[in-house]
């Protein structure tokens, strides 16, 4: 079972995280941040991973933090629970709609860690929570889990469903990338 636990803290913030690659998508999601726990809880829903997360951070200053090493643990945990990646799929994509919302994800869980995104230029707020914080959370996540990442948003004007697609989008996109498909390592180097 790729079934892993990982803690990060750091001055600004705490995290807690139990990450099982081979789940059902069941989560017990709780963060000061509403609209980050409903995203986290909608990656494990999609991705049919399994997750437990706790996270605390300094959110009287900003959300920054709190979401950005979100995004970071996860990418911690994913790096751990794959171990070599021997059997894995490696690539993933997805392109999602939601209503007016459409966008594109892929991902290459190679060991170089890049990130790639585009969201049209939009801005503003869903709640309380600032729209460009996605990309911290995403950037985090693939620099951690030394992957490379494309986020696009093709189309869209609602915020709410625009981040909701890029996790969609992204959650269908690793459960791709991760689900076993073999017992070699999917590289001609043999390492990834």
């Amino acid at each position: 079972m790729r079934k892993v636990h990982t803690i990060r803290q750091t001055r600004e913030t705490s995290v807690e995280l139990t990450l099982n690659l081979d789940g059902e998508g069941n989560y017990k999601v709780e963060t000061p941040v509403g609209f980050l726990t409903h995203m986290v809880e909608t990656l494990a829903k999609h991705g049919r991973f399994d997750i437990e997360l706790y996270a605390e951070g300094d959110v009287h200053v900003s959300h920054h933090h709190t979401v950005e090493d979100v995004g970071i643990t996860m990418g911690m945990a994913l790096l751990q629970a794959l171990g070599d990646k021997r059997g894995i799929n490696r690539y993933g994509y997805a392109i999602v709609p939601m209503d007016e919302a459409l966008v594109m994800a892929s991902i290459d869980l190679s060991g170089r860690p890049l990130f790639f995104y585009e969201d049209m230029n939009l801005r503003g707020k869903i709640t309380d929570f600032d729209f460009e914080l996605i990309w911290e959370f995403f950037k985090g996540f693939a620099l951690e889990s030394k992957s490379t990442l494309h986020i696009r948003v093709i189309s869209g004007k609602i915020l709410h469903h625009v981040a909701e697609a890029c996790f969609k989008a992204f959650a269908l996109t690793l459960r791709q990338a991760v689900s076993l498909s073999g017992s070699g390592i999917p590289s001609t180097k043999e390492s990834l």
